[in-house]
């Protein structure tokens, strides 16, 4: 996993990549929007990551003899997303993309895209990528006309590294590349490969991430085995927001295999020679009774305890478009619980001080801000800090991948030389982890008379979903350390973007719309980024409620929602997933079965989708079974259909556990649920019988970002279609059988 230096580059010729991306500034919308201090944008008239990054040269290398290397800021989190990258810059290279070399998230090798968070990936790096390769495409055309002092018009390029002249001439891109200087900027209209005669880009090319996985290889940082590689643990309280009273630590230095124990304040870690070695010494000096150092957790009224802290209001959404008379009024609040990000595989880094400098291996999804954050921690200057990202068993949002790796920093700062793998238990995950936010929204709304809605009032409540680390005080342990570091800042997301209020303001065309975002500053639990952040709970509001209006107007829901939509791609996807299901032969509601559906555009700028589905209760136990789903699916080009195929199915299956069995339990000092059996997840025997789902393909538009699109819609057409069945309106997530036979009033 070693690097290249920009001198070795220099010394190779050909095109080169090399670096000069000047300072970095906080940027809170970089990356993502999910907090991100990446650079700031250069070139506003370039499109997604080229914007801050536009020298082509730090994206594409063609050596003399042809071998190309392409450089991507965006990481592989298991969404496929390496797989999808490479097709698009395969494509506008007009490349095979088994003949290119691919690096991703590497701080001493790739371009600083921010985080890999908000479905920006295709949307930001992927169009940077189209653009890159198709002004590179453009570049060796023009150098293999001025060689053959021929038309460029009349070039073109045969899919295999060569550009083809009149009368069958041929030359290689490495040396046409070996003419050229590289380093400018792109240009904003480089003509990109027509998609009626593409190679690679629209084909469902296998995942080039998943064979190590499926054969057992080094696919997970937790796979990482360096030569003279330590084992380390963390040592401290059940759960974030306490401390242990008296840390055994000394009886845990005399233990077999202990090579150092770690203090630094609050903060303490053993390092052994041995994994097992080092869980044995954690678990003797963690033999000690806690305190709570923070106020106590709301058992009491969990998520509705946030209604009654101190807020920021942010207005959102306030039109007036005339007095409108209401002939139905519905106000309803809905609320999701805590959750968490319940990753399979525990997080871990591995970090190694040698010479000066510190090499870490994570699987953050901000391995950027990583840099900078663990440079201010241990001490160091940004640039002897180097961050390589390497892909996890688990996460979609901040889970414990920025501790675990801040963690492991600072004890390889004391064990210099010697590589340290550390990597938390599994209650350590559970109690130490950011949780996706607890959320409480509060709807009042009216339908007239003409079976239109009159007024929507609208109301969020939320912690911030923005706490991912981009100073050293983002990171938990930077409160324990003897120095501490001042907390980092809890800020809202602006909008298109935002995070509590992600998806407040409804896609739908309603008049007389006020719509409040209510940021609350104080946290009861400790909170950040979990996928889709706010607009889970808030399209699980928006599209429950539709169905509540649309009963009252006595309208079908599909024709309800089309009466009041006007994006046309919108529309498509509404038609096209209920056409898919049958919604017009769908069975009506008879007390055990019921259909529902939902649609969002994830945060109104990104893909399309909309959801319909089948569900049966069973009254007697208040249990819910997914028969069938369909889906529907517009994320512009399609790199990779079955990437977004895959991303949907998965999003689809998440959105039904949160909705149905996931929620962090506590009691007043400490959180409860620790494993798998506190705290549930979907398991096979739940798994919907049936799920399809169809992408929209729009050759040559824009890419949308598709991994976050389905969690709303899931969530919402599943209350939907237990509503159908049983005319009972859950609104409280997770809708458990115990609120279902209570709100159906079966007693038995």
């Amino acid at each position: 996993m070693s690097g290249v230096t920009r001198r070795e580059m220099l010394a190779s010729g050909g095109l080169v990549v090399a670096f000069g991306f000047g300072a970095k500034a906080l940027a809170q919308l970089a990356g993502g929007g999910e907090g991100s201090a990446g650079p700031p944008v250069r070139r506003p008239d370039l499109v997604g990551s080229l914007k801050m990054t536009p020298e082509l040269d730090a994206w594409i290398r063609i050596a003399p003899d042809g071998r190309t290397t392409v450089f991507s800021g965006k990481a592989e989190l298991g969404q496929g997303i390496r797989t999808a990258l490479l097709q698009v810059a395969a494509e506008e290279l007009d490349l095979p993309p088994a003949e290119i070399e691919f690096i991703t998230a590497d701080t001493a090798r790739t371009p600083d895209e921010g985080l890999t968070a908000g479905s920006h990936s295709m949307q930001d790096g992927g169009m940077a990528l189209a653009n890159a390769g198709a002004n590179v495409r453009m570049l060796l055309l023009r150098q293999a006309a001025r060689t053959w002092r021929a038309d460029a018009a009349t070039l073109t390029t045969d899919g295999k590294g060569q550009v083809i002249g009149p009368g069958g001439r041929r030359i290689g891109y490495g040396q046409l590349a070996a003419a050229l200087d590289m380093h400018v900027e792109a240009v904003p209209q480089a003509p990109r490969r027509d998609p009626r005669g593409y190679r690679t880009m629209g084909r469902s090319l296998p995942r080039v991430d998943i064979p190590a996985k499926l054969v057992g290889g080094e696919a997970y940082v937790h796979d990482m085995r360096l030569p003279g590689m330590l084992h380390a643990r963390v040592v401290r309280g059940p759960s974030h927001g306490t401390l242990l009273v008296r840390a055994r630590l000394d009886d845990a230095r005399r233990m077999p295999g202990v090579v150092a124990v770690i203090q630094d304040g609050e903060f303490a870690a053993v390092v052994a020679t041995r994994e097992w070695q080092a869980i044995r010494a954690m678990r003797v000096a963690q033999a000690s009774d806690y305190v709570r150092t923070v106020p106590r957790l709301p058992v009491a009224d969990g998520p509705r305890h946030l209604r009654t802290l101190p807020t920021r209001e942010i207005q959102v959404l306030d039109t007036h478009d005339g007095a409108r008379a209401a002939a139905h009024r519905i106000e309803a609040s809905y609320s999701r619980p805590w959750y968490a990000h319940g990753s399979i595989g525990p997080s871990c880094a591995v970090a190694v001080f040698r010479k000066g400098e510190l090499t870490i291996w994570s699987h953050s999804q901000g391995v950027f801000d990583m840099h900078r954050a663990t440079a201010e921690l241990v001490g160091l200057p940004p640039e002897k800090v180097r961050v390589v990202h390497v892909p996890g068993s688990g996460c979609y949002g901040q889970n414990g991948a920025d501790d675990v790796t801040a963690e492991a920093a600072l004890i390889a700062m004391r064990v210099p030389g010697r590589p340290i793998r550390l990597q938390w238990m599994r209650e350590q995950e559970f109690g130490w982890e950011p949780c996706g936010c607890g959320m409480v929204t509060q709807v009042e709304a009216a339908v007239g008379s003409d079976r239109r809605i009159a007024h929507w009032n609208y109301e969020v409540w939320s912690n911030s979903h923005n706490t991912r680390p981009v100073k050293a005080g983002g990171y938990a342990v930077a409160q324990e350390v003897a120095t501490p570091f001042a907390p980092q800042e809890a800020k809202p997301i602006p909008m298109p973007e935002g995070d509590g209020d992600r998806n407040a303001n409804p896609l739908y065309v309603f008049p007389n719309m006020d719509v409040r975002y209510h940021f609350v500053p104080e946290m009861p639990l400790r909170v950040s980024a979990l996928r889709s952040l706010g607009a889970h709970l808030n399209v699980f509001t928006i599209e429950s409620m539709l169905d509540e209006l649309a009963h009252a107007a006595h309208v079908d829901p599909l024709s309800f929602r089309l009466a009041h939509m006007q994006d046309e791609r919108a529309r498509a996807v509404m038609i096209e997933a209920t056409s898919r299901f049958g919604w017009e032969r769908r069975p009506r509601g008879d007390g055990r079965r019921g259909c529902g559906m939902a649609f969002a555009r994830y945060k109104n700028i990104g893909a399309y989708c909309a959801i319909a589905m089948e569900v049966e209760v069973e009254r007697e136990t208040g249990a819910v079974a997914v028969h069938r789903v369909q889906a529907a699916i517009d994320a512009g080009q399609p790199a990779n259909p079955d990437g977004i195929r895959n991303q949907a199915e998965g999003g689809i299956l998440q959105s039904l556990s949160w909705a149905l069995f996931e929620a962090v339990t506590f009691d007043e000092s400490k959180r409860t649920s620790f494993d798998w059996g506190t705290y549930p997840i979907m398991r096979f025997e739940d798994v919907p019988g049936q799920v399809n789902v169809h992408i929209i393909d729009r050759p040559g538009l824009p890419f949308l970002g598709a991994g976050e699109t389905a969690q709303g819609p899931t969530s919402a057409a599943l209350a939907n279609a237990i509503a159908d069945a049983t005319g009972a309106r859950l609104r409280d997530m997770p809708l458990t059988p115990e609120k279902l036979k209570a709100a159906i009033g079966w007693a038995g």
